[in-house]
């Protein structure tokens, strides 16, 4: 992370939540990467952030500081597999590059628990990558993937994603969120080589 610098002060980063809308989401895998939004949103100084509607991007958004980094928590309003919009319009608004966005989303080809940290590369089926890789018109933004695990048996992975944690799973989810927040904030403070080193090995 460099982002656009003044003299000695970094620009802010973007950081991502996918999810889909709507209370028939919440607490399903594909809804992950705005629960680690709202985690980080409770460590933000100089108090915790509370998000707004920002109309010109279609987006709930939170300003604030995060790791002694400035930071916009922005989750899309609109459904995941077109979260591209209106994540490009805040990145425009704050004058963010595409490679100062972090992105927090569910990933199935990771075991359950896991956190890995990546930069670019191909989207795997994950509509909502898919979608801000278009919008972007570039990969070159940083992934954080919270791993949900694979579906069982034949169950059709859109089917997996947008069904809850099972009753086995609910207990590990807040370490899960705990884990990739904290991935989030490493981003922040080192470069992303070192906070791989950091979160792979854990």
């Amino acid at each position: 992370m460099t982002g656009v610098t003044t003299a000695d002060q970094p620009g802010p980063a973007l950081i991502v939540g996918l999810s889909n809308p709507g209370p028939d989401y919440e607490g399903t895998r594909h809804n992950i990467g705005w629960d680690v939004l709202r985690e980080l949103a409770s460590r933000t100084l100089p108090m915790p952030a509370s998000f707004s509607v920002h109309k010109k991007t279609n987006c709930g958004i939170a300003q604030a500081r995060l790791a002694d980094r400035p930071v916009v928590l922005a989750r899309p309003r609109s459904y995941m597999n077109l979260s591209g919009g209106p994540v490009t319009a805040v990145a425009k608004y704050f004058s963010v590059k595409p490679t100062d966005v972090i992105v927090i989303h569910d990933e199935i080809d990771i075991d359950f628990g896991q956190v890995r940290l990546k930069r670019g590369g191909g989207e795997g089926g994950h509509n909502g990558l898919r979608s801000l890789s278009q919008s972007l018109g570039t990969r070159d933004y940083i992934r954080v993937r919270a791993g949900v695990g694979r579906p069982p048996g034949r169950m059709a992975v859109a089917d997996f994603v947008l069904k809850r944690f099972s009753k086995l799973e609910q207990p590990d989810v807040p370490f899960l969120v705990q884990d990739a927040a904290d991935a989030v904030e490493l981003l922040l403070k080192h470069d992303l080589e070192t906070a791989q080193n950091q979160v792979h090995s854990a």
